[in-house]
């Protein structure tokens, strides 16, 4: 038998000592009321929780090093109204199951109830109401969060600019926002170079923007509500997005603003009962299909060069305007499949569900009015009527338009009905 190195015992020897070592266990810090919670985190090590019984808990925390911080039957924690009531500095943290209040209002000093500041990658907040806090969650500078089931509230009394965001994704990789509630804050969730993240389930109202949304790539935003806000989702400077199966509606402005964007995918979303469904600026190369725009003001506003845009599958129904589009050149949608629009007045003689005639959304009238407001004032008298005639008649006339060579007769979209009260 070959004798064994002195090296080789000393490796075997410590290697047999860790073996026989006792597995080490994280330790549970129990915070009761009246006790300090900013005491239990700095006895606590890495890895440990910290169970704060409910109560009511004035203190701002700072937790620094990768532990959980959970609520016992929703505790209330208090910044006092001054800075941030939680900040995290630390990668690996979760919060959960706690109610987080009063923090500060300094916006320049970006005061949040729960800030997570550059480093604290794959931090964990759920379960959790942020109330009356001036940024409900400030997040920058880190990757793989996960912000998921929370109630997030603004400072109600104060006007919407003087507000902070729900949730504001600043400089993020990898970030999830899933299933949480937010209202009654300047912007629901406010995205800036941020990507790779999921959207998914959210509800956010009686906000400016449901979303505000820019320099961000490689994102998907899809399944939310965004209702009764200045805006629903406003997605601006940015590409390769999936913006599918939302619903935005009983928005004073717009319902989906696509503004300079490229290469993405909108599809499956609703937006019934805003004054403009669909705002779209400045919009290249994009897929824009199965979509029920409806009972808007006007359907699709198309402003600014939106062309070469993919629109197929979409229905129109009962929008004041279906579209308003001032341009130079007619810009050509449903080349493939068609689109549905319910002011449609086309015949389909051979019974293939495809009307014979193209489908053109505006004419001269409409034109005039657009580029000269003050003609609304004679719409109804027989000199517009006889000119929208004339038009009609004599395609020199004719105006610039959004033209459907395949109009559909029939919608896609079975459930219309339900929107029109929105």
């Amino acid at each position: 038998m070959a004798v064994l190195s002195a090296r080789a015992l000393r490796l075997a020897a410590l290697a047999a000592a860790l073996l026989a070592a006792p597995t080490a266990h994280a330790a549970e810090w129990v915070v009761h009321p009246g006790e300090s919670i900013a005491a239990a985190l700095r006895r606590a090590g890495a890895g440990d929780t910290v169970l704060v019984e409910r109560g009511r808990y004035t203190e701002n925390l700072v937790i620094d090093k990768p532990l959980t911080l959970k609520g016992v039957e929703r505790p209330t924690i208090s910044g006092g109204l001054k800075g941030d009531t939680i900040r995290v500095k630390s990668p690996d943290v979760t919060i959960e199951g706690v109610i987080v209040t009063d923090s500060g209002d300094d916006l320049t000093a970006q005061n949040a109830g729960i800030y997570i500041q550059p480093g604290a990658d794959r931090a964990v907040v759920s379960h959790c109401d942020i109330a009356y806090s001036l940024f409900g969650l400030w997040i920058e500078g880190v990757k793989d969060v996960l912000i998921s089931h929370n109630l997030i509230t603004g400072k109600r009394d104060y006007m919407s600019a003087q507000r902070g965001n729900g949730i504001e994704l600043y400089n993020t990789n990898g970030a999830r926002i899933i299933g949480n509630q937010i209202s009654f804050v300047r912007d629901g969730i406010y995205v800036d170079v941020s990507h790779h993240a999921l959207f998914r389930g959210n509800k956010i109202h009686d906000v400016r923007y449901g979303t505000h949304y820019m320099n961000s790539y490689y994102n998907t935003w899809e399944d939310n509500d965004s209702y009764h806000n200045r805006g629903g989702l406003a997605i601006m400077e940015t590409r390769n997005q999936i913006v599918r199966n939302n619903r935005a509606w009983g928005n004073s402005d717009h319902g989906i603003m696509l503004r300079t964007i490229q290469d993405s995918i909108i599809e499956g979303n609703v937006v019934a009962g805003n004054q403009r469904g669909f705002f779209i600026y400045d919009a290249e190369f994009n897929v824009i299909r199965d979509n029920l725009v409806v009972g808007n003001r006007v359907g699709v506003h198309l402003w600014a060069g939106s062309f070469h845009n993919e629109v197929e599958d979409n229905d129109f129904i009962g929008n004041q305007e279906q579209v308003r589009y001032v341009a130079s050149r007619d810009e050509q949608w449903g080349t493939k499949e068609g689109n549905y629009w319910s002011n449609y007045v086309g015949w389909d003689r051979d019974g293939n569900g495809i009307g014979d005639v193209p489908y053109e959304a505006n004419d001269v009238v409409d034109w005039l009015t657009w580029r000269l407001p003050a003609v609304k004032l004679l719409l109804n008298s027989p000199a517009v009527q006889a000119l929208r005639l004339i038009a009609q008649q004599f395609p020199l006339l004719r105006a610039p338009s959004i033209v459907d060579r395949k109009p559909r007769m029939t919608p896609i979209h079975a459930d219309w009905r339900q929107w029109l009260a929105k």
